[in-house]
């Protein structure tokens, strides 16, 4: 998101928010944002990402490409 649509979204918000509820949100994005986990993989993660796509494809779970393709051309996407 740019910081302009940030901007216009904390103004928008000032305006219409009570000091009581501006201050419960700013704690909520507080803790999310404490919490929000890093996407870090270690090369073992990534092997059993892998090996699990292997699998999936072997037991016949994903769909081909020509499946998807016509998936899209249905929806007319």
């Amino acid at each position: 998101m740019s910081l302009e649509t940030l901007t216009s979204l904390r103004d928008y918000l000032y305006g219409t928010l009570s000091t009581e509820n501006m201050l419960w949100l700013a704690g909520e994005l507080e803790s999310y944002a404490k919490s929000a986990k890093k996407d870090v993989y270690t090369k073992e993660d990534i092997y059993n990402i892998i090996k699990e796509g292997e699998r999936q494809i072997s037991e016949g779970k994903c769909k081909t490409t020509e499946e998807v393709f016509s998936s899209y051309k249905e929806l007319k996407l």
